[in-house]
């Protein structure tokens, strides 16, 4: 419960990465003790930098940034785990969180794991871990600390429901202060009672009290007023500059009576209500299946049997399934049973009993996006997938899905998590593919966009093999049979 003691101020801050990239410009708001705060925000806005700020990882061009006490301890749970630390032990990586390591480390990982209802070996890799038990694992880090503020950014990613379920309980009760970035909209209105708007436009930060849901619907009823009002203040200022027109071409003293007319109008001009402009949505967009000639066999994939993992152990499954076009197919299953991995090893051509027809182009959208060179630029990862390139194309097709020339010009690593997911659905559609197989195609996307990637999976006239925690998603997309690997 929030009390009326500042934890965390940002007064008149300023920051840029550049001139030409500014993030923050004299923005100024307050975290009171206890609150659970929504941070929300455009793709590409900055939520993640304004986290590193408080952190202490990136400094201010102008500005302060108080919190109390002085020596606040700030836990962060991260979006992925570095792809440095995924050789590391569970034990290595949670002894790295201390200048020294305590003597009874083992107990204190074992309280944040059974915080996030997670059972794991401690001597166990990290990269052993499924996307579901690592964003728990991710959790748990920023927990071990016990920090005065929490950090969570995007933490429902890979997570199933029974996940989702625990931690949504888990937050609802804790007595700290926590400072979330999540495009699961549901998840938030469970247990926040304030939202800071990160506006990309005017580079400030609107602070609303109230849950997520009222919240969302007092900065539309906001915006609504402050256009309408706009309106009208428009159509005054048409009818005093025609009437200052009038009075000009009469002479004498009606020519000072049309000074001030216009004047008057120019102040009204100023005075106008800057509105902030509402998040963009992409474009609909479908994805064009791959055509195939008269002697392709019509099996896009074949699938005889399935690796699972069952009580921490690998085994195989029979299972009799072929994908032909127009075949859509929702693989499910708690975390840890190998949903992922199964997927990586079709996209990889390394799974035992399945087979992808010969010459089906395949698109993969990987919950990690590590089949992006992170590298490259953003352009040049779009081009590579183009069967004729067409640079009219990929920038049209770019610019629906919010990725402006700016963007395109940007390596990968620079991107925003968002912006990579929708350069992945980019690279998607540019690529025409036979068959798609997408694992969590939600996580890190906002979910304004949802509705549009459902509609294009839906329409999709290729082969479809997916995974996804979101019921809501997956309910708007058309599927002939579901794999329930916790049944085989």
């Amino acid at each position: 419960m929030a009390n009326d003691t500042v934890v965390l101020r940002f007064s008149e801050a300023k920051f840029e990465y550049g001139e030409n990239k500014p993030i923050l410009d004299e923005a100024s708001f307050s975290v009171r003790n206890g609150s659970k705060v929504a941070l929300m925000g455009q793709n590409g806005a900055g939520k993640s930098t304004l986290f590193n700020l408080i952190l202490g990882n990136l400094k201010l061009k102008s500005g302060t940034i108080f919190t109390t006490p002085k020596d606040a301890r700030v836990g962060h749970a991260r979006q992925v785990i570095a792809p440095t630390d995924t050789d590391k032990t569970v034990r290595e990586w949670f002894g790295e969180t201390f200048a020294e390591v305590p003597f009874n480390l083992d107990k204190r990982i074992a309280d944040v794991l059974d915080a996030v209802n997670l059972k794991t070996d401690l001597g166990k890799k990290l990269k052993a871990h499924s996307g579901g038990q690592q964003a728990r694992l991710l959790l748990a880090y920023s927990l071990i600390q016990d920090p005065d503020i929490l950090l969570l950014d995007e933490p429902t990613n890979n997570l199933d429901q029974a996940g989702i379920e625990h931690l949504t309980g888990f937050l609802m009760c804790y007595d700290k202060t926590v400072i979330v970035i999540s495009h699961d909209a549901e998840f938030l209105n469970a247990f926040t009672d304030g939202v800071l708007y990160l506006d990309v436009h005017t580079k400030k930060i609107e602070q609303y009290v109230g849950n997520y849901f009222n919240v969302v619907e007092e900065i539309a009823k906001r915006i609504e007023r402050e256009n309408m009002a706009n309106a009208r203040a428009e159509a005054e200022i048409k009818k005093k500059m025609a009437q200052a027109e009038v009075f000009a071409h009469k002479g004498g003293k009606l020519r000072s009576v049309a000074k001030k007319m216009r004047e008057y109008a120019t102040d009204m001009e100023e005075s106008m209500v800057e509105v902030r402009q509402e998040d963009k949505t992409i474009r609909d967009f479908k994805i064009p299946a791959q055509e195939f000639d008269f002697e392709f066999s019509g099996k896009i994939l074949d699938i005889t049997k399935v690796g699972i993992v069952k009580d921490g152990e690998p085994v195989e499954k029979d299972l009799a399934l072929t994908l032909r076009k127009g075949t859509h197919v929702l693989v499910s299953g708690p975390n840890g049973i190998g949903k992922s991995t199964l997927l990586r090893r079709i996209v990889a051509h390394t799974a035992p009993g399945i087979t992808i027809g010969e010459n089906v182009r395949v698109g993969y959208y990987s919950q990690d996006f590590s089949t992006l060179d992170h590298d490259q630029k953003a352009y040049d990862s779009l081009r590579e997938v183009m069967e004729i390139f067409d640079e009219q194309r990929l920038r049209s097709t770019a610019a629906g899905f919010l990725l402006d020339g700016k963007a395109l010009g940007n390596k990968i690593g620079g991107l925003s998590e968002g912006q990579k997911g929708l350069l992945v659905f980019t690279r998607l559609v540019l690529q025409r593919p036979g068959l798609l197989i997408l694992d969590e195609p939600t996580n890190h996307i906002n979910f304004r966009h949802l509705p549009v990637i459902a509609k294009a999976l839906n329409d999709y006239e290729g082969a479809l093999l997916m995974v996804s925690h979101i019921p809501d998603f997956v309910s708007q997309i058309r599927l002939d049979t579901t794999i329930d690997l916790s049944l085989l």
